[in-house]
């Protein structure tokens, strides 16, 4: 016996599925505040007097930041082609 959905469960379904994708854009609008911190943060760091040690941290935490931030416009991207 195959159990079709019913236009009640469709519906449930589609509110769970637009308030998960809004929930979604909320944390990736969140994110993106956080990475932008760890971006600037990384930008001043990388205006002292440090060693190459210290200069090659800076560049890991800023490439690692940029790459967070493309993925993060990329889930914002297939979000608001979703919704």
């Amino acid at each position: 016996m195959s159990s079709k959905p019913t236009q009640s469960t469709m519906n449930d379904s589609k509110a769970i599925q637009g308030e998960t994708i809004a929930q979604m854009r909320t944390l990736a609008h969140d994110l993106s505040n956080s990475i932008e911190t760890v971006m600037q943060a990384s930008y001043l760091l990388a205006q002292a007097s440090l060693d190459d040690t210290n200069k090659r941290w800076v560049e890991l935490i800023d490439k690692a930041a940029r790459d967070a931030a493309r993925i993060n416009r990329e889930l914002r991207d297939i979000l608001r082609a979703h919704s």
